[in-house]
């Protein structure tokens, strides 16, 4: 059952952080053009899963110089957490190599 597990596991993270790495990217490239709507459209897909992580984080860390350092702060959360389960090396397809 484990054999079947795992690598559905590793799929599913691996897609899932990607996405939210994107969507996070997106998010910095935002900021640089205030004047965007995020409440219409395409946008709306990259502000609804970002904006309570970001305004949780912009309380902790609020802008420098008046710039939102928050969406880099998460993009390097989420590449750590992504190198370090689904990574060539990562935990899961170390699992998965050990299986097998």
């Amino acid at each position: 059952m484990i054999n079947n597990f795992l690598p559905a596991l590793d799929l599913f993270l691996g897609i899932l952080l990607s996405f939210l790495t994107l969507v996070f990217l997106i998010r910095l490239i935002m900021t640089w053009y205030p004047k965007i709507n995020r409440e219409n459209g395409f946008w709306l897909i990259v502000t609804l899963p970002t904006n309570q992580i970001l305004n949780i984080t912009k309380k902790i860390i609020p802008p420098i110089g008046g710039v939102d350092v928050s969406p880099v702060i998460w993009i390097g959360i989420i590449s750590f957490i992504r190198e370090l389960l689904v990574g060539q090396q990562g935990l899961i397809k170390l699992a998965i190599e050990k299986l097998h």
